[in-house]
């Protein structure tokens, strides 16, 4: 049972000593998504920020952000974050009557993303 403890204590710290290093990019939005909910053209400007820290051990780089049609995106596109550190993506629906569902695509070095692409969502209603 002795030999059994070992082995299992090695391989759980070997494996710590594996743990992925680089960028990691962790979305305050749940899902990675914004729910504008049922809003009005008339008293809403349809900014929005999805903030976002790195949480792993070197610098994130987002190297672009890309929106699908009806949404601006209003963050610089390329951006440098050190781990532990903080920022935003300032994105704008240009406030088209009817549902919002559209995608914003942030491509980054983000080592818990494949390939580093983070696929950012909103979606809601615009009533007229």
């Amino acid at each position: 049972m002795r030999k059994i403890t070992t082995i299992i204590t090695i391989l759980l710290f070997s494996s710590i000593g594996f743990a992925q290093k680089g960028a990691k990019i962790e979305f305050k939005a749940k899902n990675n998504t914004i729910d504008y909910g049922t809003i009005s053209k008339k008293n809403d400007n349809g900014i929005r920020s999805f903030e976002y820290t790195n949480t792993g051990d070197a610098p994130l780089i987002i190297y672009s952000i890309q929106s699908t049609t009806s949404c601006t995106v209003l963050s610089k596109q390329n951006e440098t974050v050190q781990p532990g550190k903080s920022s935003k993506i300032d994105i704008k629906y240009n406030m088209v009557p009817g549902p919002i569902r559209k995608t914003i695509t942030v491509e980054s070095n983000a080592i818990n993303y494949d390939d580093g692409r983070i696929p950012l969502k909103i979606k809601g209603e615009v009533s007229s």
